[in-house]
């Protein structure tokens, strides 16, 4: 691989009157009409924008070679706990592309679209029966929307019951960061409670913070540090016999799907992350799907629309006086929706099942290997994901959990989620999913234990294969670099034409 142009911008590229393609002449009527004539002169620019010009391999070149510094499920293995990252099966993409659904508008009358919407409806009655809770929105586009969503739905309810007062939302200390900022940006005030000695929900200081203004308790279950809250009936029932509602967040469903159901053990609300639990493409920042599923009366303050069926036709009912309203454009991400639907089809209840006992086999198979050479704080049987911690080798040798995930990457693995949860110092955070293989697992094990006795300064100067190695993610973070700009030229002034420019240096580039 060429180095300097696999790292060079396609602006650097550029050469005057290079080209890969040649539109042909417009054959609308009037289309050469000059745009001076067409639209005002006020929002007319006064030249071309001055945008790279490139011959075609150069071109191809330069986005293969970006695309081969990526990583992706597709060619690297993800232990990222919490965060499900398994394969995706490709006959999802083919079945998602096929016309009648790929070219459907939102727009479109319900009669024109009965596939989608029988599909649709299909899907909430899956994530209706998995789940146990009876009614479903499948509007939000993320699990994260999901949560913020069902407090909403949550107030709703409460302002209608008169009990306005209820102002108070309970959230686990090993909860996902995303529970009390969905808290707070629904008007809730998000009080914390703590975990016991063996990770589970502190039962005396969850008692102590119930109280005639509690209105929701939210839970993930399993929880964030692989582990079965076997005290979840217990808990259902403080809440209820307060009056508050108990959200569980669907984040780590890949553990459990038919085994055991969140309605049957007492929560009222959740959301699923459809593209974790039942495939589709994930990271990058999406695209998502973050269904909720709720208690019959808590269904008329659902977003609008739901998928009902009248007799043998199928429509979209936006009759929902007490609704909460869209949280999201049109229907949802059906694209997401689909690809999910396509994966319960396919495998069935029973399959289902499997996915689970799969994922729960794996983990824990990889947590004893892990345990080898790792400080593991809980180390009785997990679910899907565990928690190592890297604390013996800060205290020993002054390596950090972060030292550990960064050489990970040289050894062309992604790196586990790092110092998540709060409630483990150095935590490794490692979720192996179901679609992975005992070799893969067994040599991601070799390489944790083979990296614990590399030389600590070579670890803490990992990675060494990439072309940025340790960011300041700080500064990245406040100061974002997401313009690129000549040399010595303010961003808004026009590169004149047939000067080569400088790329400006990458955020956090050595």
């Amino acid at each position: 691989m060429n180095n300097t142009q696999s790292t060079d911008l396609v602006f650097e590229l550029s050469r005057p009157g290079r080209r890969c393609h040649r539109l042909p002449a417009c054959d609308v009527p009037g289309g050469d009409t000059p745009l001076s004539q067409l639209l005002p002169a006020a929002h007319l620019a006064d030249a071309p924008p001055p945008l790279p010009e490139v011959g075609e391999i150069d071109l191809i070149r330069h986005f293969n070679n970006l695309s081969a510094r990526n990583m992706s499920i597709d060619t690297n293995f993800y232990p990222l706990g919490s965060c499900t990252m398994k394969y995706n099966p490709k006959r999802h993409e083919r079945l998602a592309a096929l016309p009648g659904f790929a070219a459907l508008h939102p727009l479109q009358h319900d009669d024109t679209a009965q596939g989608m919407l029988e599909l649709l409806y299909e899907m909430q009655q899956f994530l209706a029966e998995v789940s146990g809770l009876p009614a479903v929105s499948l509007q939000p586009a993320a699990g994260a929307q999901g949560e913020l969503t069902a407090l909403f739905v949550a107030a709703a309810y409460f302002r209608d019951q008169g009990q306005a007062h209820r102002r108070k939302v309970l959230v686990p200390d090993s909860a996902h960061g995303t529970n009390p900022a969905s808290a707070a940006l629904a008007g809730f005030e998000a009080v914390t409670v703590k975990s016991n000695g063996k990770g589970l929900v502190d039962l005396d200081d969850l008692k102590a913070k119930i109280g005639p203004d509690t209105a929701v308790f939210m839970i993930t279950n399993p929880n964030t540090l692989g582990l079965f809250e076997t005290q979840i009936g217990t808990i259902t029932e403080m809440l209820h016999a307060a009056g508050a509602l108990v959200y569980l967040d669907g984040a780590n469903m890949n553990a459990i799907l038919g085994i055991t159901r969140p309605g049957d053990f007492g929560a009222d609300m959740q959301h699923y992350n459809v593209h974790k639990t039942f495939t589709g493409p994930h990271g990058g920042g999406g695209p998502g799907s973050g269904p909720i599923a709720v208690r019959d009366f808590l269904a008329p303050y659902l977003p609008a629309p739901v998928v009902v069926k009248d007799g043998d036709r199928y429509r979209l009912n936006f009759d929902l006086p007490k609704s909460i309203g869209r949280v999201r454009s049109f229907f949802g991400n059906v694209g997401i929706l689909f690809r999910g639907y396509c994966y319960i089809r396919t495998l069935g209840p029973d399959g289902l099942k499997e996915v689970s006992e799969q994922a729960v086999l794996n983990a824990n198979y990889l947590r004893a290997l892990v345990a080898d050479g790792y400080d593991v704080p809980h180390p009785g049987p997990c679910m899907h994901e565990f928690v190592a911690s890297a604390r013996s080798l800060l205290r020993e040798r002054k390596v950090r959990a972060m030292d550990v995930a960064k050489r990970l990457l040289d050894y062309g693995y992604h790196a586990p989620t790092v110092y998540f949860p709060l409630v483990v110092p150095e935590a490794l955070m490692m979720e192996p999913t179901e679609t992975e293989s005992k070799e893969t697992l067994d040599a991601f094990a070799d390489v944790l234990l083979k990296i614990k006795a590399e030389d600590p300064e070579l670890l803490k100067a990992a990675p060494h294969t990439h072309v940025i190695s340790r960011p300041d993610e700080v500064k990245a973070a406040k100061e974002p670099v997401l313009r690129w700009t000549a040399a010595g030229r303010p961003a808004d002034e026009p590169l004149p034409a047939g000067r080569k420019a400088t790329a400006a240096s990458p955020v956090g580039a050595p």
